[in-house]
């Protein structure tokens, strides 16, 4: 779709021509009307396009990477980014986009503030500074999401929960790797000999779209580091889950091997105590279930007993204000010793 603006300020010296969501009919347009080579327009098509700056014969190419507005209903929580081609004539700046995004959005609506769109030149850094701030939002609203699955996540750990830490992760990584490419092209329109800023505001706005950018990243890094120490603290609470449901499983296996070994021994060619009785069989029941218990106790619970059974002692000895043991008591004159020698 490809829509004229020229209602962006009164003072508007150049005619914008939005192009959205692109078909083949605008590529003929686009190729045939003004000129735009299809090498340029696949590049500008192309989804993992970096951003740049390059100059042609007729007009100034500048490929940046914008969030996307697209939201798919699988993956609630993923955000992309998209590439948005910014072509620049003498008289008129033509911006080429295969999707939607919110910063296109918000200029076609006049929803901008304080941004110097009265020159081409001031549009371009006005478009790098909003996605700056659209970069911003977005990472603030995966971070307040990112929250609120942990929460779920220390109620119950199901795989859902996971999975949405994993697409706010690959979230991280997208935007992290536009406003990455972003950097590098603010700071080459600094240098560049092909773009020229027009006034001081100009200038001024540029390096305040550097400070921004700069601070969508160091945002960006932090909730990564972040979210990937929480999901290595889940994943080892899953793994130390894990070793406690083992661990019953391994204790009530090894308490079912005591009955197994006196009925098989039994189960023999020999005699048996009481087994002409009517109710021998429950004498040998009890047995079995006096063993199992037995058993249970002395692999599972003696080393738990022995540490209450420390910690007892402890806390009676501490209550009582007994004496300390000879080693304690060797450890204090020594320090004491040497404190004084130190005086």
């Amino acid at each position: 779709m490809i829509t004229k603006r020229t209602d962006l300020t009164p003072n508007q010296n150049y005619t914008w021509i939005d192009v959205r969501e692109i078909d083949k009919d605008d590529i003929s347009i686009l190729t045939d009307e003004y000129l735009i080579s299809s090498e340029l327009l696949a590049d500008i098509m192309d989804a993992d396009e970096q951003s740049r700056i390059e100059k042609e014969d007729d007009y100034t190419v500048i490929i940046c990477r914008l969030p996307s507005a697209e939201e798919d209903d699988d993956k609630p929580l993923e955000r992309t980014t998209i590439p948005l081609g910014i072509v620049l004539f003498p008289d008129k700046l033509i911006t080429i986009c295969r999707g939607d995004s919110v910063v296109l959005d918000d200029f076609a609506r006049r929803r901008f503030r304080q941004c110097p769109v009265e020159t081409k030149e001031g549009f371009v850094i006005s478009v790098l500074g909003r996605a700056a701030l659209v970069y911003i939002r977005f990472l603030k609203y995966i971070n307040r999401q990112k929250d609120l699955v942990e929460e779920q996540l220390h109620e119950s750990i199901m795989n859902y929960e996971l999975i949405q830490l994993l697409q706010i992760q690959k979230s991280l990584v997208y935007l992290t790797t536009g406003l990455t490419d972003n950097e590098v092209l603010l700071e080459k329109l600094q240098k560049t000999p092909y773009f020229h800023l027009n006034s001081e505001d100009e200038l001024e706005f540029l390096e305040d779209s550097i400070t921004d950018n700069k601070q969508a990243i160091a945002m960006a890094n932090i909730y990564s580091d972040i979210l990937t120490g929480t999901m290595d603290a889940f994943a080892s609470v899953i793994g130390n889950n894990m070793n406690v449901i083992m661990k019953r499983l391994t204790t009530i296996s090894l308490s079912l091997m005591f009955p197994t070994f006196i009925t098989g021994f039994f189960g023999m060619n020999v005699m048996i105590p009481g087994m002409d009785g009517r109710w021998a069989w429950l004498l040998l029941l009890g047995l079995c279930v006096l063993v199992a218990v037995i058993g249970t106790i002395m692999i599972s619970g003696r080393r738990t007993s022995s540490v209450l059974t420390a910690g007892l002692r402890r806390d009676r000895r501490r209550r009582r204000k007994e004496p300390h043991s000879p080693s304690e008591i060797k450890y204090l004159r020594r320090k004491k010793h040497t404190l004084e020698g130190d005086d």
